[in-house]
């Protein structure tokens, strides 16, 4: 079914806006995004003494988990800001790293540098593997999970090489501070593998039997029989952006790659272009939303970078032939398909109720561990 059409409404105190159809507003205009983010952020942010006291004690549970093994973490490494930090920090704290790369064959050339400086100068060993492409049938079934299959598949191989060599811990690079707002319905949930069958079926070709899923059952292994915990690292530490691509540029040679997630190709394309026209998706809002809610970018700042456009139109032209190229479309067949009518995760089968349940019952059974992921 198609989402109802809403008169326009802006937060009044993030910049969050109807451009998501199931956001709400109380009567003082705030938004339920922000609301939401202010309400849990006491949990999850950095707060002085007590964060330094309990990333001590993580740092001490990972290395007695890691007694006797070769490593004693996973990270993956993607080139970015986010995971090149997360790495190098836990290298500074004495942690045994052993690096985690997906490639999916998007990554820019400064997103492969950045990873090989990051391996060399910390001298930490890594792993690469090489997906198969899913994401026509995405592109074709018209939603904005276009770069999903890349996001349950890095969680797969994850899990999966954690649990090869013995590593409970997988250190995320995914921050509240920075991430805490993302509308469900700009990003559905990677791990429905009914949504997520039913597109590939549907609209792909490649057999799923061959690419690395992530469901419920699979989940359910790693974490309860497995033991394997996902924690969001930088929760833990004063994390600056700026700042640490100063420190990434100064003690890593990293390289800038030109904008949020464009350490990939295909997902900075997804992000900056195909959200933007075809659903009315600005993930700047969300980032900007977080960011005025941690007290890091002030409101008519986060308006006035609003107002200039996402994208490059020359960029953008150049990017159409690329893709168009790497997953066998005719360039007008890809711009036909870039124009279809937008379709949310509603329009096709999936498990939202039940997968809703499950992971709420399991957040109240371990309730405290509220800097680890399910």
């Amino acid at each position: 079914m198609s989402e109802p059409e809403l008169s326009y409404q802006i937060c009044s105190r993030c910049v969050m806006d109807t451009s998501d159809p199931a956001i709400t507003f109380n009567e003082q205009g705030h938004c339920n995004h922000c609301t939401e983010f202010i309400e849990k952020r006491a949990h999850f942010s950095y707060k002085g003494e007590e964060s330094d006291q309990a990333l001590e004690n993580l740092i001490q549970q990972i290395k007695v988990q890691g007694k006797g093994k070769e490593f004693d973490c996973i990270v993956g490494l993607s080139g970015g800001v986010d995971s090149s930090y997360t790495a190098w920090k836990a290298k500074q704290l004495g942690l045994r790293v052993l690096g985690v790369h997906m490639d999916n064959g998007w990554n820019s050339i400064e997103a492969n540098q950045n990873i090989r400086n990051l391996a060399s100068k910390l001298q930490i060993e890594y792993e690469c593997v090489v997906l198969d492409w899913i994401q026509r049938a995405f592109l074709k079934a018209s939603v904005p999970e276009a770069d999903t299959p890349t996001d349950i598949a890095i969680l797969s191989v994850l899990h999966r090489i954690a649990a090869k060599h013995g590593v409970k811990y997988i250190l995320s690079g995914g921050n509240f501070a920075t991430e805490g707002i993302l509308p469900k319905h700009w990003h559905y949930n990677a791990k429905d593998l009914r949504y997520f069958s039913h597109i590939c079926k549907s609209f792909g070709s490649v057999r799923l039997k061959s690419f690395p899923t992530f469901g419920f059952i699979r989940e359910t292994y790693y974490k309860i029989f497995k033991g394997l915990r996902m924690i969001y690292f930088l929760n833990y530490v004063p994390f600056d952006k700026n700042e640490s691509i100063t420190l990434l540029k100064r003690e890593l040679d990293w390289q800038d790659y030109g904008g949020k997630h464009y350490e990939s190709k295909y997902t900075g394309f997804i992000q900056a272009f195909y959200l933007f026209n075809k659903f009315n998706i600005d993930y700047r809002r969300a980032t900007y939303s977080s960011q005025i809610c941690a007290g890091a970018v002030d409101r008519m700042e986060a308006i006035e970078g609003l107002k200039l456009q996402p994208y490059n139109n020359e960029r953008v032209e150049q990017e159409i032939k690329y893709i168009a190229k790497k997953l066998d479309f005719s360039e007008a067949e890809f711009k036909e398909i870039l124009a279809l009518a937008p379709h949310w995760y509603s329009d096709y089968p999936n498990d939202e109720a039940k997968l809703n349940f499950i992971y709420n019952l399991y957040r109240k059974l371990f309730k405290k561990e509220k800097l680890a992921s399910f």
